[in-house]
């Protein structure tokens, strides 16, 4: 990507174990548990697969933090803190090359061990869904970072993010067989994940297999406006256009609210009531733009939970509920 960005990417099997577990909570057991769980509910909604989870899941995280953390970590041995986990580095564009974290699934955890990168991406076609996880900006190296994130090279551009998510799903796919390809973002990594699908299905003609939006925004100007940060500032005169339309300046949009309106493939939206940096209302009024677009309602759906969780924006999948609720 001339003069993008790019973030580290991972092929994981489960989510974004690292960016999760290193805030403390949940238990990372419990949560590795929960997580699973509710993966699985996702692709029985999605109708992905019926096997039990710990056969389920190759999923290709894509994180995008601004430092490595912990700031001891070696992003190039994540096995050092995540089971069953290679670290690769796929070549997006030329001078750019992202990170990769690929986690095979706990069932073949002990057969993993030691093995070389070709075993890893000879596990992807088991015809087990695979997600492409897009972190949010406090995430840590777990999958795919953007450029400048993690040991990612570049620097970071909406359009760069765009191309190292599709140089990633190329690859992927190539190498996935029958497997289904899941864009999961988080945060901001929602408004990458619908960029990719949208260009995949306008330009390629090729819808992915699902888009899961946790924590999601209507678009980045939005979120910006909303966001705990920046609310010192809203008093002051001048702040739509030094903060705001700085952002436009610079090419960041991140429009979630105006590609789920093209959009055909299963959408799932996630949000906590307690969502302290991302309001739920803007959760809910994606949930509204993409219902009144598809033409086949069934495939949005909108999962919202209360305040009482504690679940905020960085939890959701330590709920034990979420399986339950998902099917």
């Amino acid at each position: 990507m001339a003069g993008g960005g790019r973030a580290p990417m991972g092929l994981v099997s489960g989510v974004n174990y690292v960016q999760k577990s290193q805030q403390n909570k949940p238990n990372p057991t419990n949560w590795e548990t929960h997580k699973g769980s509710w993966l699985r509910g996702v692709t029985e909604w999605l109708r992905l697969d019926e096997t039990p989870w710990n056969h389920l899941i190759h999923p290709l995280v894509v994180p995008c933090p601004a430092v490595a953390f912990p700031f001891f970590a070696d992003l190039r041995q994540p096995a050092l803190l995540l089971n069953n986990t290679i670290s690769l580095y796929l070549p997006t564009e030329p001078g750019v090359t992202v990170g990769i974290w690929h986690t095979v699934p706990g069932s073949s955890g002990t057969e993993a061990r030691g093995r070389e990168q070709r075993w890893f991406e000879e596990a992807l076609a088991d015809a087990h869904p695979i997600i492409i996880y897009l972190h949010g900006n406090g995430g840590t190296s777990g999958g795919r970072d953007l450029p400048s994130y993690g040991d990612s090279s570049g620097h970071p551009s909406e359009s760069g993010f765009t191309t190292d998510v599709l140089a990633l799903y190329d690859w992927a796919k190539a190498r996935s067989g029958n497997s289904s390809i899941i864009f999961w973002g988080h945060s901001l990594g929602t408004g990458i994940a619908t960029n990719a699908a949208r260009k995949l299905q306008e330009e390629r003609g090729v819808q992915v297999d699902a888009v899961v939006l946790e924590s999601p925004y209507t678009n980045i100007r939005d979120a910006a406006a909303n966001i705990p940060i920046t609310k010192i500032y809203r008093q002051f005169p001048g702040f739509e256009y030094l903060i705001l339309d700085s952002m436009a300046l610079g090419n960041m949009f991140f429009r979630n609210d105006e590609n789920v309106k093209v959009l055909a493939c299963p959408l799932l939206i996630l949000h906590a009531e307690d969502d302290t940096v991302l309001p739920p209302q803007l959760g809910r009024q994606l949930f509204e733009t993409a219902r009144s677009a598809y033409k086949d309602k069934s495939k949005v759906k909108l999962i919202t939970f209360p305040e009482k969780l504690g679940l905020g924006h960085d939890y959701i999948s330590s709920n034990p509920e979420l399986p339950t609720l998902v099917k």
